[in-house]
């Protein structure tokens, strides 16, 4: 009994310890060419004030855009977009310390990769210029394999500016029930569904959907609602969001609505997405002539509505996330090298400057360890 006791104590002990965390390691992906950055910077991120410190700084990799950390927390894969000789790199992550030590780096198997997802088993990634989906097997020590599985995307699309000229996989995004992953072709204007057997080999991804959208849209980021229900798809050409239910694997398009006004005439060039980890508020960005950031309340039938659309405080806002906490949210600006911190009403969804910024150069990623 005093055993079962004892245990039960030091279980409230530790969850009283997390609740009551309030630093957490904020890891900045970048473009190192050309721009002022030397690789992937680390902070200290305080919840209680938005204070930030640098607390590590990796330097060699060239153009870390996108990044991802293991689920166990122990290792840290990026891409390294560099064209045609595009790479993906492992390296081991010590929380503590912030400090990444390099594992081993894979031919990325596709030109320009600009997102990595890992769950414990492999490494996903979306090679933009390349219009392919690559896999990686996770080594035991956390290193990667050469690419086990390669869907290569062949269509394309209407755009005037030669932007759908051929495929571009822009994200793959696993569901939030982790048995498919939803991938964005932004050249074919198309949604790809595949299910998902994290053992699976050269067959660890098959196909089950294909979503038309609407001709030269450019379908660039989507994002779940916590209860896995809705999701919500951000085009980057016009700015739109298509709204989906969601159900075992399938999309189904429910709703649609505007991020910039009708009178706008100028580039919107959408870029990312979010839900509040609460399901209440939608939060996407827009860059080009806009360099805007709307919020949206999310309704009981997964329908948006719009609550504002306020200045990012900076031009060319590409990645966005929320602190652990969700009184904050940070705007990695790409073009004006700073992030912006916001502070964010929990009730109304509602964003604030707080007059904080973080000078990095050109950061596009932003990655809480939690």
């Amino acid at each position: 009994m005093k055993k079962h006791v004892a245990i039960l104590f030091m279980s409230l002990i530790t969850s009283f310890a997390f609740a009551q965390k309030t630093n957490f390691n904020l890891l900045v992906g970048t473009y190192t060419a050309p721009g002022k950055s030397e690789g992937i910077y680390s902070y200290n991120f305080d919840t209680t004030n938005g204070e930030t410190v640098l607390k590590s700084l990796t330097k060699g990799p060239k153009n870390p855009s996108y990044l991802a950390i293991s689920p166990d927390g122990k290792y840290v894969y990026t891409v390294n977009e560099t064209g045609k000789g595009s790479t993906v790199s492992a390296y081991s992550y010590d929380a503590k310390t912030a400090d990444l030590i390099f594992l081993n780096k894979v031919d990325s198997k596709g030109a320009d990769p600009c997102y990595i997802t890992a769950d414990a088993y492999n490494v996903i990634v979306a090679n933009y210029s390349g219009g392919s989906l690559a896999v990686f097997k996770r080594k035991p020590d956390g290193s990667l394999t050469e690419s086990i599985q390669v869907i290569q995307h062949i269509g394309k699309s209407i755009d005037p500016k030669g932007r759908q000229a051929s495929a571009h996989v822009h994200m793959a995004k696993f569901t939030p029930d982790r048995k498919h992953m939803v991938v964005n072709d932004l050249g074919e204007d198309k949604i790809y569904v595949y299910n998902y057997n994290y053992n699976g080999g050269e067959k660890t991804l098959t196909e089950k959907q294909v979503v038309k959208m609407n001709v030269g849209t450019g379908p660039r980021h989507i994002t779940f609602s916590p209860n896995g229900k809705f999701a919500y798809l951000v085009h980057e050409f016009n700015g739109l969001i298509s709204v989906f239910s969601y159900n075992n694997g399938t999309l189904t398009k429910i709703d649609e609505i505007g991020t910039a006004s009708k009178d706008f005439d100028g580039k919107i060039d959408a870029a990312d997405i979010h839900v509040s980890a609460d399901g209440k508020f939608l939060y996407e960005t827009n860059r080009g002539d806009a360099n805007t950031i709307s919020v949206f309340s999310i309704l009981a039938n997964g329908k948006l509505e719009p609550v504002e659309t306020i200045s990012s405080m900076g031009k060319g806002p590409r990645n966005f996330t929320f602190d652990p906490s969700g009184k904050f949210l940070l705007v990695g600006h790409q073009y004006t090298n700073e992030i912006v911190i916001f502070k964010r009403n929990l009730t109304t969804g509602k964003l604030t400057d707080s007059g904080k910024r973080i000078e990095v150069g050109a950061p596009v990623c932003l990655v809480f360890d939690k």
